[in-house]
């Protein structure tokens, strides 16, 4: 464990030429070369964990957690996560708007009177723009504002997002939250021992007494980890995750 810890506070791009090599050969006392070599490069490839507390439903710690650095603490760049966000929020749009346009409106074709002689304007059939009950000239129709961004663009916004709630200092880790029965008074004293009043909670599968018992909570949501998304954990003040959703959280996104 010594080594271990002695070794990783190196930063070894360079094994061979950098003077931590000579001075980690002399304190760990190894001749050879190649097993150095291959001990400093699992090294600098062993994923770098950041611990956290876990709690459970009375706001007590319990035991921690090791979160993975490239995933919970990356910088964040706030121009990812507004791309992600605004398409996001583009393809929530339904883009149902729409009027009747002149060929929409039900109406007889025939022209209203003869085109000279009458001393009015020259008028066509009853459904024309300018008459009552007539169509809409440039008026909105169905369509879709959705678009998509790269993949590893999502990716990684998901990741800025998970990591700016860590920086903050507000995400929280929780061993099970188990409710015996749908109860939203129960669910409130939950929150009320994790001082908590806007939140979104992250579960790995189904949990019918947590979803329904918080869904008339305000400022309170529950996703299962396959539904994490930026938008939401930006939106919310605390990101609480349970226990068991992390790992797939881990697995659900790149290293």
């Amino acid at each position: 464990m010594q080594m271990r810890y002695l070794i990783s506070n190196f930063q070894f791009r360079h094994w061979h030429l950098t003077r931590e090599y000579t001075f980690l050969r002399k304190k760990c006392k190894l001749v050879n070369e190649g097993c150095l070599k291959i001990l400093c490069i699992c090294i600098l490839n062993e994923e770098i964990m950041a611990v956290v507390d876990v709690q459970n439903i009375n706001g007590e710690k319990v035991s921690h957690i090791d979160l993975s650095d490239n995933i919970f603490n990356v910088p964040v760049k706030s121009v990812v996560l507004h791309e992600v966000t605004t398409m996001q929020m583009a393809c929530r749009r339904s883009g149902t708007a729409s009027v009747k346009h002149r060929s929409d409106v039900k109406g007889s074709g025939r022209k209203l009177f003869r085109q000279k002689g009458t001393g009015r304007a020259r008028r066509g059939d009853i459904k024309a723009p300018l008459l009552r009950g007539g169509g809409v000239v440039f008026g909105p129709g169905p369509k879709s504002y959705s678009y998509n961004v790269p993949k590893k663009v999502r990716s990684l916004a998901l990741k800025m997002a998970l990591s700016s709630k860590f920086q903050g200092n507000s995400l929280f880790v929780i061993d099970r939250i188990e409710l015996e029965q749908i109860k939203t008074k129960k669910f409130l004293k939950v929150l009320d021992a994790l001082n908590m009043k806007n939140a979104l909670i992250i579960t790995d599968k189904k949990n019918e007494n947590l979803e329904l018992s918080s869904r008339n909570v305000p400022g309170v949501k529950v996703l299962r980890s396959e539904g994490l998304n930026v938008y939401d954990i930006l939106k919310y003040e605390n990101l609480v995750l349970l226990e068991s959703a992390i790992r797939a959280i881990e697995g659900r996104l790149p290293k």
